[in-house]
């Protein structure tokens, strides 16, 4: 068999990393080995998220630079997967007449039938069926002897939420949840292969299993935890309004359950929230953090925030900041309000201006930045478990890096302690000497 280069330039959530690299494991009977050089390539793909308006001209404006490639070179077969191609399907063809495939969410699995058949014919192919249900999900995306330490699982897909800025319930169905069974297995696999963590992914990890009459997602979570050689749990995303007390008791209860939760709540204004249709309050967040404090005191706490949602004043926007400042989030992802297609608040009156979206989203960052500094210095003279993730030079000095419970990434020598060993998916314990703005940095125990 002829051996061909795939690359794949993948753009957005988790869940996107995760299906790319479903996309390699499909693609490999064909011949097709991935490459990190795009000029290399005799199949190019981009990985699409149309959550914001500025991922999907991301994504636009890759493909625009493809067309001197392809010109350059014929034969080379340019696709489009993901958020975008289901939301757009055949009018990318029309934008853009060099483009040869376009997949959707559910389409990956017939990735390789779509090359193939490309290959022989010619002739450009859109596929946005959304017929693949979960049970047609391909597991276990590795395809090398060893993995990395860290791995995504994805353990449902699509969402039933509706949230009134939202584009992901149109382009990626509603929810599906896999077998616990095959989610288990997965997870076996991969660490047989040499990974020591795994994060679960969802749109909504806190609704798992409702629908199908399944276990639910505490006992997913159990059940994972007794995977023998697997050290550390995680999970995205959760939404506020299912957040249940099984769920607080799992944080009590499983060791291997990281300590950090990243919990959505948009805004910190009930006026606003309502308008998102988020389906809870100000008073039922703060409640939820309330109760994960109660049973892990030094939780880290991250979040999503939009500013500038239609409607939203100047009173919202002080709430919200009040809200942040309340919990005490150790990292926010802040955005900017844009209209989505098919989200019912693109509709809403009362847009906000450009001006004031840029001023509120300026002043949110600021607090986040001061709050994340404050928490990574509070950490300076204590010591830490660390996964050890990989080894880099720095200046000369080799370090080793990993993550912390907390998902504070930690840069750390040895010390007195230098040795040949491989320290790579294990966790030491690192003395924390300095608390920088985005990391810390210590010592080997």
């Amino acid at each position: 068999m002829n051996m061909k280069c795939v690359y794949i330039y993948t753009i957005g959530c988790q869940m996107n990393v995760y299906d790319s690299e479903m996309f390699k494991k499909v693609l490999r009977p064909l011949g097709y080995i991935p490459t990190d050089e795009v000029e290399d390539a005799d199949l190019v793909i981009v990985n699409t998220c149309t959550v914001r308006k500025k991922a999907e001209e991301k994504a636009f404006s890759f493909l625009g630079r493809m067309r001197a490639l392809k010109k350059k070179n014929p034969e080379l077969i340019v696709a489009i997967g993901g958020c975008v191609a289901q939301q757009e399907g055949a009018a990318i063809l029309r934008r853009m007449p060099y483009v040869d495939l376009v997949f959707g969410t559910r389409a990956y699995a017939r990735l390789a039938a779509m090359v193939k058949t490309f290959e022989y014919d010619r002739v450009p192919v859109v596929d946005v069926e959304m017929t693949m249900g979960v049970a047609d999900e391909i597991p276990t995306p590795a395809m090398d002897a060893e993995v990395e330490v860290s791995r995504f699982v994805t353990i449902m897909r699509g969402c039933d939420n509706f949230c009134s800025y939202c584009i992901v319930p149109y382009v990626r169905g509603r929810e599906e949840s896999r077998d616990p069974d095959a989610i288990v297995q997965e997870v076996k696999e991969l660490v047989a292969r040499g990974a020591r963590e795994v994060t679960l992914l969802g749109q909504n990890v806190n609704s798992y299993g409702k629908k199908e009459d399944l276990c639910d997602f505490p006992e997913l979570l159990r059940r994972v935890s007794e995977v023998e050689g697997l050290e550390r749990i995680r999970f995205a995303t959760s939404h506020p309004k299912d957040l249940s007390p099984g769920l607080v008791e799992a944080y009590r209860d499983l060791p291997k359950l990281c300590n950090h939760i990243h919990l959505p709540v948009q805004s910190g204004s009930n006026a606003v929230l309502k308008k998102m249709n988020r389906k809870y309050t100000r008073e039922d967040y703060m409640q939820r953090i309330d109760r994960l404090k109660e049973v892990r005191p030094d939780i880290a706490l991250t979040s999503d925030m939009i500013v500038g949602f239609p409607g939203e004043t100047d009173e919202d926007f002080a709430e919200t900041l009040e809200l942040v400042k309340a919990v005490g989030f150790s990292g926010i992802f802040a955005f900017k309000y844009s209209d989505r297609p098919n989200a019912p608040a693109v509709g809403y009156e009362g847009k906000v201006s450009e001006e004031d979206k840029s001023r509120r989203l300026a002043s949110l960052l600021d607090l986040e930045k001061e709050l994340s500094e404050k928490r990574n210095l509070s950490y300076a003279g204590t010591t830490v478990e660390v996964l050890v993730e990989g080894r880099k030079e720095v200046k000369g000095v080799l370090q080793w890096t990993g993550r912390s419970s907390c998902n504070r990434v930690v840069n750390f020598t040895e010390g007195d302690k230098a040795s040949d060993a491989n320290l790579v998916g294990k966790v030491v314990p690192v003395y924390i000497e300095v608390g920088l703005p985005h990391s810390l940095r210590g010592v080997l125990v």
